[in-house]
């Protein structure tokens, strides 16, 4: 992973696999992309944000900031990067295969933050390469815990387009049920049926080629205030009266098309 060296390391450890052990670092494999907006006041001046100490009432810098635990009677127990390093917990340097899990298996809901492994010396270019190639003749995930950025997670390892994906998951006390979302309402059998060839005429979907264009309305909602024009919002849909009319319709409109 030459390309590697333009990213930042996030993670520096080793993944374990039998009596195999690799030098890995991980790096973030995905970057969200974000619309920027200034927080302002509603008079316009720009907000401002203060790392204030409490017991001393003043602003302090970046490299002051520690952070802490309670301890049970309640005392507050400064801990800096050297108490952390020696935090007694093995998943904070090593990612240790546990076993293998179906790709197909895995619920999407407990997905957490991809990362990208790569090799972090030479002596691990050779069983990187026989651990992504494993995992790509299985067809299967391997299943492991690591900790990254104060937090043990589960995680699962899959090769992408020849490197190794670490998916880190969230446990199962994070997952909320959705619980009085489900309608009890009855679905007769022509409603499935109509419904089942509208779904089946649809075209596919190339998520490549969609763009997002929230900037785009967003300019042009700050044009319009510039200007001191309104813009029009856009229509809201009405929800269906008659359930089956609306599936005969959704059917017959693309044919007309």
């Amino acid at each position: 992973m030459d390309a590697a060296v333009n990213m930042r390391a996030v993670w520096s450890g080793f993944i374990s696999f039998g009596l195999v052990t690799i030098p890995v670092r991980l790096y973030t494999a995905t970057e969200e992309a974000h619309t920027p907006l200034d927080e302002v006041h509603t008079c316009g001046s720009r907000i401002r944000h203060h790392r204030m100490c409490e017991a001393e009432g003043r602003e302090v810098p970046q490299e002051e900031i520690a952070h802490a635990g309670e301890a049970p009677d309640g005392q507050v127990v400064v801990l800096r990067d050297a108490d952390l390093e020696a935090l007694p917990l093995p998943t904070k340097r090593v990612i240790d295969v546990l076993g293998l899990v179906p790709v197909e298996g895995l619920d999407p809901i407990t997905l957490s933050r991809a990362y990208y492994a790569g090799a972090s010396a030479p002596a691990g270019q050779r069983p990187y390469a026989l651990f992504v190639a494993i995992l790509d003749r299985c067809g299967q995930a391997a299943v492991a815990k690591v900790t990254i950025r104060s937090r043990e997670r589960i995680a699962v390892l899959w090769p992408r387009h020849g490197a190794l994906v670490v998916q880190t998951l969230l446990w199962p006390e994070e997952l909320r049920e959705p619980e009085g979302l489900a309608s009890s309402s009855p679905v007769t059998g022509q409603e499935l049926e109509l419904a089942s060839l509208f779904i089946n005429q649809l075209a596919g979907v190339d998520i490549g080629e969609l763009r997002e264009e929230y900037a785009s309305a967003l300019e042009q909602l700050i044009m319009a205030k510039v200007s001191g024009r309104e813009l029009a919002a856009a229509p809201e849909p009405e929800p269906a009266v008659d359930l089956v009319a609306a599936l005969e319709r959704s059917i017959r409109e693309p044919r007309e098309r």
